[in-house]
C-alpha cells in the first residue's frame, strides 16, 4: 500500500559540468511506499539526479526536502544518516571478502567482553537472516568473487537495505540479473520494501520493468524533466516518444543484407567446466544470435573463442583457415574481436577516445618508435564523426561519456582494426532506445562490409528481430538452431530451459 505522505520533494535542482547542463530546474517528489521509475536516454540526467540525492554530487541550485524537512545532503554519510541508500549499476563490493563482510561493511561485530575480537558467528547469523528474509539462497561465508554477477548484484541490494532505509535508489539493478533473479528482486525484495513504506526510485532502460513494478514514471530528456505519469495512464509508445522527442515506429531495426560464404566456423569446442562440444557457423553479412538463460554458457563460449578461457578441444576456422587462438591477441590477428558485456573489460576509462580507438592497431600511428599524436587524434575525429560519438572532442576521457557512446568507442576500435568477425556480448545492455538504434545501424554497416556478427543478448525481442539464425545454449552446450519462422520466443525459451532440444548431438554445418 502506497503511503500518503511525501518522503522526498525536490524543487529546482540544477547541476552543470564543463560544457553541459546536466540538470535544469528539476522538480520531483515521491511518496512513502511508492515505486517511481525514472526513464530517459543516456545523458538525460537520471544518474546525476540520483547521485545528488545520495550525496555523491552537490547541486548547483535548488532545494531538497526529506520527510518534510529541508536538508542539505553534503555527502554519502549524510544520506545514510537520513535513510537514503543507493545501488549503482557498477558493483562496489569487495571481491575477496565474504558475502557477510560485504553486507555489513562498517558495522561492528565485536564480542562483548573483548572489543577487538570479531564475533564472526553473530555476523554470519545476521547476514543469513538478511539474505533469507528476501528469499535468497546464498552461502554468506562465500567470497564475492565466487558468486555470479547476478548474485553479486543482489548482495549489493541486500547490503543497501540492511540498514534503516527510507528511500532506495536503484540504477539499472537488473542489467546483470537472470529471469529468476529479477523475479526475486521484484516479488520479494521490492514488494517487501514497499509494504514497509520504503520509497524506491528505479532507473531502467527496460520499459517492461517499469510497467511491472512502478506506480509512476518520470521521463528525463537532455537534463530536463519532461513529464510524470501514473503508470496506469500511459504505454511504452508514449514513453519512448517522450524520451527521444519523436515517434519511433520500429525499435528493432533489421535491414536486409547480402549473405555470402561461411566466414567463421566453430567445431566441437570444449572448455572444461565451461562449455562442451559447441559447433556453429556464421556467414558474411549475417547476424547469428546466441541465446540462452543467464549461466547457460554464452559468455563463456565467446571468451573461449577469443582466448580469454583455455580451449581444451575443438577447432576454429576463419575464412576457411584453421586458427590457433590462445589469447585475445591471437584472436585479433585471426580477424576475430570480442565486445565484452562489461564495457570496463573493453575500454581503458582514464584514456581518451582517440587513444582507446587506436590501441588495438598501434603500428598505424607509430613510426620509428615515435607516436604520432596528430595522426592518433585525426583517427579519433574520423570515428567520432562516422559513428556519431557524442564527445566534446577526440581528447575527452572515455570515463566521461554516456554508456551508449562508450559502446560506440568499443565498436570503433574493432572497426579500425578491420576484423572480420564481431562477437558482441550484450552490446545494448544499459543504453537507451535512441542509442540502441544507432548501435543497430552500426551493426548493419558492418554487414554491408561482409563482416559476420555473433550477437549475445538477453533481450529476446532483440535476438528474434535482428538474427538471421539463432543458436540456443543450455548448460554449456548448444541445444538448438533456429532459422526463419522457427525463430520464436516459444521455441527459444523451450530450448533455453531444456524442455525442447532441437538438433542435439547433430553436427551443424
Amino acid at each position: 500500500m502506497t503511503g500518503n505522505s511525501k518522503i522526498l520533494e525536490v524543487k529546482g535542482i540544477k547541476k552543470s559540468f564543463p560544457g553541459v547542463d546536466a540538470l535544469k530546474d528539476i522538480d520531483f517528489s515521491i511518496k512513502k511506499g511508492e515505486v517511481h521509475a525514472l526513464i530517459g536516454e543516456n545523458g538525460a540526467g537520471k544518474s546525476t539526479f540520483l547521485k545528488i540525492l545520495s550525496g555523491n554530487l552537490q547541486p548547483d541550485g535548488g532545494e531538497i526536502y526529506f520527510d518534510g524537512t529541508r536538508v542539505k545532503i553534503e555527502n554519502t554519510q549524510k544520506a545514510h544518516h537520513l535513510g537514503i541508500a543507493m545501488v549503482y549499476q557498477e558493483l562496489s563490493l569487495v571481491p575477496y571478502l565474504s558475502v557477510a563482510e560485504n553486507i555489513f561493511q562498517g558495522h561492528a561485530f565485536h564480542k562483548k567482553k573483548v572489543l577487538r575480537v570479531m564475533n564472526w558467528k553473530r555476523m554470519y547469523d545476521e547476514a543469513k537472516s538478511e539474505i533469507t528474509k528476501y528469499g535468497l539462497k546464498i552461502n554468506v561465508k562465500k567470497k564475492i568473487n565466487q558468486l555470479g554477477v547476478g548474485q553479486q548484484q543482489l548482495v549489493e541490494i541486500i547490503r543497501a537495505v540492511s540498514t534503516d532505509v527510507k528511500l532506495l535508489l536503484l540504477d539499472e539493478p537488473t542489467s546483470a540479473l537472470s529471469e529468476e533473479e529479477i523475479r526475486i528482486l521484484f516479488d520479494s525484495i521490492i514488494n517487501i520494501l514497499r509494504k514497509k513504506d520504503v520509497a524506491i526510485i528505479y532507473i531502467t532502460h527496460r520499459l517492461e520493468e517499469a510497467f511491472t513494478i512502478a506506480d509512476k514514471v518520470t521521463v528525463f530528456r537532455d537534463g530536463e524533466k519532461i513529464q510524470t505519469l501514473n503508470i496506469s495512464d500511459t504505454d511504452e509508445n508514449q514513453i519512448i516518444q517522450l524520451m527521444v522527442g519523436r515517434r519511433i515506429k520500429n525499435r528493432y531495426i533489421k535491414k536486409e543484407a547480402w549473405i555470402g560464404d561461411t566466414i567463421f566456423k566453430v567445431d566441437g569446442v570444449t572448455a572444461e567446466g565451461l562449455v562442451k562440444n559447441c559447433s556453429f557457423y556464421a556467414k558474411e553479412g549475417e547476424i547469428v544470435g546466441l541465446s540462452g538463460l543467464m549461466g547457460a554458457g554464452r559468455t563463456e563460449l565467446a571468451k573461449t573463442l577469443v582466448g580469454l578461457y583455455k580451449k581444451d578441444s575443438g577447432k576454429i576456422t576463419v575464412k576457411n583457415v584453421e586458427v590457433n587462438i590462445q589469447s585475445p591477441r591471437d584472436a585479433l590477428e585471426s580477424g576475430v574481436a570480442y565486445l565484452a558485456e562489461d564495457r570496463k573489460e573493453s575500454l581503458i576509462f582514464p584514456l581518451s577516445v582517440s587513444c582507446n580507438i587506436t590501441l588495438p592497431n598501434l603500428s598505424q600511428i607509430f613510426e620509428n618508435g615515435i607516436l604520432h599524436k596528430d595522426k592518433e587524434k585525426a583517427i579519433g575525429r574520423t570515428f567520432i564523426d562516422k559513428l556519431k560519438i557524442e564527445a566534446q572532442n577526440e581528447s575527452q576521457k572515455v570515463m566521461y561519456l554516456s554508456g551508449g557512446n562508450q559502446q560506440k568507442v568499443v565498436l570503433a576500435k574493432w572497426i579500425y582494426r578491420n576484423v572480420d568477425v564481431f562477437l558482441l556480448d550484450e552490446p545494448t545492455r544499459g543504453i537507451d532506445v535512441g542509442a540502441k538504434i544507432e548501435v543497430y545501424n552500426l551493426m548493419h554497416d558492418l554487414l554491408t562490409q561482409k563482416k559476420a556478427i555473433i550477437l549475445i543478448s538477453s533481450e529476446l525481442p532483440e535476438i528474434i528481430s535482428l538474427s538471421d539464425r539463432v543458436y540456443v545454449m543450455y548448460q554449456g552446450s548448444i541445444a538448438a538452431e533456429y532459422k526463419g519462422e522457427e525463430i520464436t520466443q516459444e521455441n527459444i525459451i523451450k530450448s533455453a530451459t531444456g524442455r525442447s532440444v532441437k538438433n542435439e548431438g547433430k553436427r551443424i554445418h
